[in-house]
């Protein structure tokens, strides 16, 4: 009778056992990084993007997806515009095949940029692609997460406001635009540096 009783208490003791075993090997789930933690992991300063990221997709190869609370700028060396979905191919040290972010020049015209990408090992350089033209910056403007402005300053809210007085405003036009493309001929586009 004594081994029927041992095994009776077993069985009533197994589920108990089970129990604690299984609630001392579950561990809480461990939450997913966030993008400016991804970010430094490839080589890259978290400060690349905004600080309005609401979610983002990174698969095995690279490709990510980021998407914005809405379209936004920052003012770095240039005005920088992040459109609300950026997506890209990330690896060690680079972007490619970047979609979603312009760069300002000349206060009017907007590039893309095409791909973003550092020296290995670091440096205090950051390069950015657009078009077939490189340039590069300091990368300490892009290790802090900057917050997003609603919009940029255009050159015609500057030249509004600071050159022409209010009733010039509807002979800002055709003349004034040729006027200032001619001033700002000279003033050399993206060079590579």
């Amino acid at each position: 009778m004594a081994p029927n009783s041992k095994l009776h208490c077993f069985l009533l003791l197994f589920p108990l056992l089970n129990l604690c075993s299984s609630s001392t090997a579950t561990s809480p789930p461990t939450p997913n990084p966030t993008v400016y933690e991804i970010l430094p992991k490839y080589g890259l300063p978290s400060g690349l993007l905004p600080d309005s990221v609401t979610n983002y997709t990174l698969s095995e190869d690279g490709k990510f997806e980021v998407t914005l609370e809405k379209p936004c700028y920052i003012e770095f060396d240039y005005t920088v515009y992040y459109e609300k979905k950026i997506s890209g191919k990330l690896s060690i040290g680079s972007i490619t095949d970047l979609k979603g972010i312009q760069v300002q020049r000349l206060f009017f015209l907007w590039f893309d940029v095409d791909e973003i990408r550092v020296d290995l090992p670091p440096s205090d350089s950051i390069y950015f692609t657009v078009g077939i033209i490189n340039k590069k910056l300091d990368v300490d403007q892009f290790l802090t997460v900057r917050s997003c402005k609603d919009k940029a300053v255009s050159l015609r809210q500057v030249v509004q406001f600071h050159i022409l007085p209010p009733e010039s405003e509807a002979d800002f036009g055709e003349s004034t635009m040729k006027t200032l493309g001619r001033v700002f001929d000279d003033i050399p586009m993206l060079v590579t540096e």
